[in-house]
């Protein structure tokens, strides 16, 4: 897993409420086990056109989106089926961060064990982010996770929450069999001062 210690980007917005998983990544695209490749099916149905060709009017799809590693969604992001591909297809199209108001529980838990940050913020935050994009689209917002902070072109910093142990997990680039891993060295010296409590004579 790719560490997240901070990001410096710009920022893409797609203010539409309560975008589900399906229209993040459609079904007809989770038969892959893969994750690359995902990038080009994200948001496919509203990306692209009947004929294939991606729609000019869509946010990803105008120049000044172009690298942006953080995207501004609307209220309560990722409702919906638990798929593991919407996330997977967000990174594999370059985005490290997702700042919402809120974000659906499934979606934020598979966001945080694939190295994508959730980041919620209050409200009257929101409308100053979207009010920023739509003025100046190259404007560089930074997020730094070990002080769980946001800071605005305006050097105006909110704090964000994220619970400790997906933290040290998104800063170490480990997943949870990698923290446990970690722990081997506890693990065997707790394993010899506690004898085993299953017989296996």
């Amino acid at each position: 897993m790719q560490p997240f210690t901070r990001l410096s980007s710009h920022m893409v917005a797609i203010p539409t409420e309560n975008i589900d998983t399906d229209q993040i990544i459609p079904a007809i695209f989770l038969k892959t086990v893969s994750k690359k490749g995902l990038g080009k099916q994200c948001f496919y149905h509203w990306r692209y056109l009947e004929d294939g060709s991606p729609d000019p009017d869509f946010p990803l799809n105008k120049p000044e989106a172009q690298g942006a590693q953080i995207l501004l969604a609307g209220d309560n992001f990722g409702c919906g089926s638990s798929r593991e591909h919407a996330p997977w297809s967000l990174t594999d199209y370059g985005f490290r961060a997702v700042i919402s108001t809120s974000f659906a529980d499934i979606f934020r838990n598979n966001s945080l064990k694939n190295s994508l940050l959730p980041v919620i913020v209050d409200e009257q935050t929101h409308q100053q982010l979207l009010s920023l994009v739509e003025e100046d689209p190259g404007a560089t917002v930074n997020i730094d996770l070990a002080t769980q902070t946001l800071t605005l072109p305006d050097g105006r910093s909110i704090v964000f929450p994220i619970d400790g142990f997906s933290k040290t997990c998104l800063l170490e680039g480990i997943d949870q069999l990698g923290y446990l891993q970690k722990q081997q060295e506890h693990v065997l010296a707790y394993e010899k001062t506690h004898p085993a409590r299953v017989n296996t004579a």
